[in-house]
């Protein structure tokens, strides 16, 4: 699977981190963020991951910035992205499930125990296909 990471200045550390356990696992990671702690705008972060979804590139995503609100409000104006700003690893499974979800969101400030965990979840939970949360998908797909 190919991943793509994106993140502002806030989340340099955490993406280095996750890169690190992402690549041990035999994931092929794209790095989309700045590498410095130097200042950046998540929009600009945002807009080059969300290039590498919808032309491919990259399977799934993951944005990072200091509360993972701002980055992903910036994935989620671009059409056919759903981003969701995770916590925990129920909410992760279930904007897989329920959401088709291809990119997460996270706070920089998140333990990177609980950071693992989250990742793992929104990487192995299929999508349900179930007609009801397909719907919806579209339905999303549809507004301006």
């Amino acid at each position: 699977m190919k991943i793509g990471i994106t993140n502002d200045h806030a989340g340099v550390s955490m993406k280095n981190k996750l890169c690190k356990y992402l690549l041990k696992k035999g994931y092929e990671v794209y790095n989309y963020g700045t590498n410095t702690k130097d200042s950046v705008d998540y929009p600009d972060m945002a807009k080059k991951l969300t290039d590498a979804i919808l032309d491919k590139t990259v399977d799934t995503g993951i944005a990072i910035c200091n509360t993972g609100i701002g980055i992903c409000m910036a994935c989620n104006r671009v059409k056919g992205i759903r981003c969701a700003k995770v916590s925990d690893i129920n909410e992760a499974k279930l904007t897989r499930i329920d959401n088709d979800a291809n990119i997460l969101a996270l706070s920089a400030h998140t333990p990177l125990y609980r950071a693992k965990d989250i990742l793992d979840v929104f990487l192995t939970t299929p999508f349900s296909n179930m007609e009801r949360h397909q719907r919806r998908i579209e339905k999303l797909d549809k507004l301006k």
